[in-house]
């Protein structure tokens, strides 16, 4: 009896021992450690985060999934590439936004275009992404650094749309995505130009901002001049080709008189004096332009995205233009 109570002993031990050893294993092979160099969270973790050179040849370490973006004026392809900043673009304490985008970027709060040191900080970024290089000159970018790693899209104030989107996706690792978003853009563009020719033909067309009582022609390879006579093939009045040639901004002072020689069928009018009456409307040079007395003139507001470039903006111009021509 002695020796079947030992053996009942010792069967029971080595049960005890095999169900232990059977728990580690088990762990081990789920769990993973940090020593272990085949933890795939690890290694996830480690090739999220990169060191990427921007247009000015910073080398810049891009934080893993950086939630508290700030990029000014960037906004229309961070929401293409669906992501939110933590700020968004703004003048005159907010009085200004592109209300074009605002669907997204409900909610999201308005920081100063030209980027305070002070007011970045409030935001506390894990990535900032900057416009051109004048944004960072005279040691500013040092600053900006030290918030947050800080990556400067291109060197010149107007930058190509198209670029600027690829570098985007790239600093996110989104690059498939930006490809896409291009290849859906120029997809529209062609079909919307099939559509306009064929209902109006190949029309000579102006877009007209007018702020402050004075007036401001689109540059024809800039904003949305890219648009009307790159992507959608309108034709570019002779008057345009002028400022055009001699300016640099986006949109570039015109004169009344001037404009009165604008040789364009169709005038898209961005209409930013509304509220102060827009008497510069009333004058009778105005009046005398060859669009204007046709009746060809299309207003629209400055919250549209005519005054903004960017794959969204660009959308909703071309579905402006079709509105205007076509439909």
């Amino acid at each position: 009896m002695g020796n079947i109570s030992r053996k009942k002993k010792l069967m029971y031990l080595i049960g005890i021992c095999l169900l232990v050893t059977s728990m580690v294993l088990s762990l081990t092979a789920c769990g993973g450690t940090k020593d272990n160099p085949d933890n795939s969270s690890d290694k996830e973790e480690i090739s999220a985060e990169e060191k990427i050179t921007d247009a000015m040849g910073n080398e810049v370490t891009v934080p893993s999934n950086p939630e508290r973006v700030i990029a000014s004026y960037l906004e229309d392809h961070l929401v293409a590439l669906g992501i939110k900043p933590v700020a968004q673009w703004s003048v005159n304490d907010g009085a200004s936004i592109q209300g074009y985008l605002q669907d997204a970027l409900e909610g999201i709060p308005t920081i100063p275009h030209d980027l305070p040191f002070e007011a970045v900080q409030q935001f506390s970024p894990d990535l900032i992404i900057m416009n051109s290089a004048s944004m960072v000159e005279g040691g500013k970018y040092d600053q900006y650094n030290k918030i947050a790693p800080t990556y400067v899209i291109g060197t010149e104030e107007s930058n190509n749309w198209r670029d600027q989107l690829l570098r985007v996706g790239k600093v996110f690792n989104k690059t498939e995505e930006a490809e896409k978003v291009l290849e859906e853009y120029d997809q529209k563009a062609e079909e919307s130009k099939a559509k306009i020719e064929s209902a109006v033909g190949n029309p000579s067309v102006a877009a007209i901002w007018l702020v402050g009582g004075n007036f401001f022609v689109v540059n024809e390879s800039l904003s949305s001049g890219t648009v009307m006579y790159e992507d959608l093939g309108l034709k570019v009045p002779e008057v345009v080709k002028e400022i055009s040639s001699s300016g640099e901004s986006n949109w570039n002072a015109i004169s009344l008189e001037k404009l009165v020689e604008l040789d364009a069928e169709h005038i898209f009018l961005i209409n930013s004096d509304t509220a102060s009456g827009s008497t510069a409307l009333s004058d009778t040079l105005w009046k005398s332009i060859p669009a204007v007395k046709a009746g060809n003139v299309y207003e629209f507001s400055p919250d549209e995205s005519w005054l903004y470039t960017g794959a969204i903006a660009n959308e909703q111009i071309i579905d402006n233009v079709l509105e205007s021509l076509v439909e």
